[in-house]
């Protein structure tokens, strides 16, 4: 930085710029009077988080990046140039920088201290009206870039934990189709060896109502690790005693159905002790076809599931207008999106949800941002397996949701103001001080109120949602 002598074609050239065109001469004349000329060489700051903002800044001549910490990363907000004002402005209640001004081609500012701004008011009222329509424009500029930063990097995050959720479902059925093919090309052989066998219709509906009562007690069954491998050897030592190869294939397989012994046994008495190697290796592909398709089964469930869960939590099929919103279903998809981050804590849910609980009219994806951000706070505030209460209840005009969690709890001094814009107790780099802003404006747009009592070991947010009608 260095400070110059003031040109003549100062005045000149601010006239030239919009914000002052209707500025008089007088006025401007004053402004630069006033102010100092100062030039910034490539790549120098012109304002940096942490320092004083004593300074508004008129940019005579070149360029200047605005970039700002989020998520840990330097993110660029845009840039100004000549003709434009920053720094501290009019009625400003700024006093220090929050972001980087860094000079991408070589600057000359001309800058007022922020001690002339009393005497401004009086010297044109016309200038410091320009500049405080600058700093209106500005705040609304930057919240909304930084409220669309802040959805961003909740969607980033969302969509990490979904890919995360989707590849395991996804995965298995690659799994089991892979060991569904291999199956099939070895039936050939085996179909061979079965109609072969000469075994009467009653003899094979005997077996038959074995093996079906075995496929619909699978989910019943519930062996130790020391009682299934016991089971196993068992039946192992007995298929090999009657000369049944690859025992421990079907062994396996029969001991995840619950057979026992007895039930080998029973299907030996029969068959009259024939063809029992062919009967069990019959058995033992239906069986594992049987569970091949479950688990397929399952995760297509889980892949439907999670489908679903997206497109509630998004309403992509609805549209922006406020409507009647069932608060369970908006919690229940929140959490599905959100599955990924409480696994890896292993948080603990607990659900209290009123029965007929109310509908409130309101945005449903709006809402979402809302449980988003209050849970995802929650669960960085927690240590590992904590406890995430959820209750809602109709209470008299009001619907009520309460969501706690047992995390350390906000500082005292801190209460008041979580809910500002740009507040965070987070970190550098791991908030950006959105999220509750955001969260407080929706509830607002909503008619509802939201409220906040926090000590050690449990912090509650509290919010009110009007009921329809009343």
């Amino acid at each position: 930085m260095k400070i110059l002598e003031k040109s003549p074609d100062l005045l000149t050239m601010l006239q030239s710029f919009p914000i002052f065109q209707n500025i008089s001469e007088l006025a401007l004349s004053w402004m630069i009077e006033k102010s100092r000329y100062v030039f910034y060489g490539l790549d120098e700051y012109v304002f940096q988080p942490g320092r004083p903002a004593d300074y508004m800044m008129t940019i005579i001549q070149g360029k200047c990046s605005v970039e700002f910490m989020q998520q840990g990363e330097l993110r660029i907000g845009g840039a100004w140039e000549a003709g434009e004002v920053t720094g501290i402005l009019p009625f400003s209640r700024m006093k220090e920088s929050r972001a980087y001004g860094r000079v991408l081609e070589p600057c000359y500012i001309l800058e007022l201290h922020r001690e002339c701004f009393v005497e401004m008011v009086n010297v044109s009222y016309e200038l410091t009206q320009a500049l405080v329509g600058v700093m209106s424009d500005r705040v609304r500029d930057f919240t909304q870039m930084r409220s669309q930063n802040e959805k961003l990097i909740s969607l980033g995050k969302l969509s990490a934990g979904l890919a995360h959720e989707l590849n395991n479902p996804a995965s298995a059925m690659v799994r089991i189709a892979d060991e569904l093919y291999k199956r099939q090309h070895q039936t050939p052989e085996r179909f061979k060896a079965v109609i072969t066998m000469r075994v009467t219709p009653e003899q094979t509906d005997a077996v038959n109502a074995i093996l079906f009562s075995k496929m619909a007690d699978l989910n019943n069954i519930e062996l130790s690790l020391l009682e299934r491998e016991s089971r196993k050897d068992d039946m192992i030592d007995w298929l090999e005693d009657q000369g049944v190869e690859e025992a421990e294939e079907i062994a396996e397989t029969l001991v995840d159905f619950g057979f026992e012994q007895d039930d080998l046994e029973q299907i030996s008495d029969i068959a009259h002790g024939q063809h029992l190697a062919t009967i069990l290796w019959w058995i033992e592909g239906a069986l594992s076809s049987e569970k091949l398709l479950c688990e397929i089964k399952e995760s297509a469930n889980r892949i439907a599931t999670l489908v679903k869960a997206i497109k509630s939590y998004s309403h992509m099929d609805r549209g922006s207008a406020a409507e009647p919103t069932d608060l369970y279903e908006g919690v229940k998809s929140t959490l599905i999106m959100l599955k990924h981050k409480l696994k890896e804590k292993r948080i603990q849910i607990e659900k209290n949800f009123q029965e007929n609980l109310p509908k409130v009219i309101a945005n449903p994806g709006e809402l979402n941002q809302v449980w988003t951000n209050l849970f995802d706070n929650a669960i960085d505030a927690m240590d590992e397996e904590g406890m995430l209460k959820i209750k809602a209840y109709a209470n008299h005009r009001f619907v009520t949701i309460e969501i706690t969690d047992n995390g350390a709890g906000l500082p005292e001094e801190n209460i008041t103001r979580i809910f500002d814009p740009f507040y965070t107790t987070k970190s550098i780099g791991e908030g950006t001080g959105m999220g509750l802003d955001i969260v407080k404006k929706i509830i607002d747009r909503q008619k509802g109120t939201i409220g906040v009592i926090s000590k050690p070991g449990e912090t509650t947010f509290t919010i009110c949602l009007p009921i329809p009608g009343n």
